[in-house]
């Protein structure tokens, strides 16, 4: 058997024991998509940013992240129209929705991340493979979208590096049974997820909302010492993928700040958790319509700009 033939029995066997009907529809009928392009949706540039060009931005450290699994990237800008968000959308094998500081109910990027939620929830229901991947606001994003309300609590959560509280559906859920078991035991045993937001969906919250318990499994919970809050969750019958927390720091951002962390264990569960999204990728078969539209549409045709280190950020790239 080749190496491709095993893959795909191994996505086949996991989708079987581990999903349900509609996340097994494209892996049961297509083989892998070994060359995956995940859009990274851009976002209004930081108030004050001096290094700005244009109006938008992507943090490279997501790039790298999603490159580190083994995809490449294609920017979503904001401000363009439905029509070629779908054309994109058909184009691409997956989304993220990245951290950062707009409003997530009246933002370009809101606007954006709305219409992808809305294609990606239809392609799949038709067994049109699709994932989702937010991070930190790309979390809070999903939580709004999916509730169609705004049900975020402020915490004290800014800047600090927490160890998760995993759920007993972590063990079985999709993102954490790719982990390796000794890095599961760590992330419950030290503080090396980073955090690094005001806003978070609390238990309480999430708990009282039909839509959200309907709609999401939660994978572990944080507390700031007075709320818990929900820090990795998935969604049941979608490959729909949400961490408030940040795994693309470790090994690509380094401001020297409480709450990042560099270990080898920060750095390996961003590598398991880029890998696994990946692999999720790899089970859509959308492809741009020729080889001269992916080579245009790609991020290698733009310059990330370094912002310094103790930036925020240490590269961003820019778009008009």
């Amino acid at each position: 058997m080749s190496r491709r033939s095993e893959a795909v029995l191994a996505v086949l066997t996991a989708c079987f024991f581990w999903s349900g009907p509609i996340l097994c529809a494209a892996a049961r009928s297509q083989q892998l998509n070994d060359r995956p392009i995940i859009g990274v949706l851009a976002q209004e540039n930081l108030p004050g940013d001096q290094f700005a060009a244009g109006f938008s931005y992507i943090a490279a450290s997501y790039v790298k992240f999603l490159e580190s699994g083994g995809a490449r990237v294609v920017p979503i800008r904001i401000n363009r129209t439905e029509e070629e968000y779908t054309k994109l959308f058909y184009s691409i094998n997956g989304l993220l929705l990245p951290g950062g500081d707009v409003d997530i109910q009246t933002s370009q990027f809101s606007r954006a991340a709305r219409i992808f939620y809305n294609l990606a929830l239809k392609a799949n229901d038709a067994g049109d493979y699709f994932p989702i991947w937010g991070t930190c606001q790309g979390f809070q994003q999903l939580s709004v979208l999916t509730a169609r309300k705004n049900l975020l609590t402020l915490t004290k959560t800014k800047s600090v590096a927490l160890r998760l509280t995993l759920t007993p559906a972590a063990q079985s859920s999709r993102l954490f049974r790719s982990f390796p078991k000794d890095l599961l035991q760590t992330l419950t045993d030290e503080n090396i997820t980073s955090n690094f937001h005001r806003w978070s969906l609390s238990m309480q919250n999430y708990s009282r909302n039909a839509k959200l318990k309907r709609f999401y499994k939660v994978l572990s919970t944080n507390s700031d010492g007075e709320k818990e809050f929900i820090s990795t969750m998935e969604a049941y019958r979608y490959p729909f993928y949400a961490v408030q927390w940040h795994p693309e720091k470790s090994p690509f951002e380094w401001i020297d700040k409480p709450g990042m962390v560099h270990s080898i264990s920060a750095v390996r569960t961003s590598f398991y958790s880029a890998s696994f999204f990946i692999s999720e990728a790899m089970k859509s078969q959308h492809r741009f319509s020729s080889p001269a539209e992916e080579d245009k549409a790609l991020i290698y045709n733009h310059q990330p700009v370094y912002r310094g280190m103790t930036a925020v950020f240490v590269q961003n790239y820019y778009f008009d």
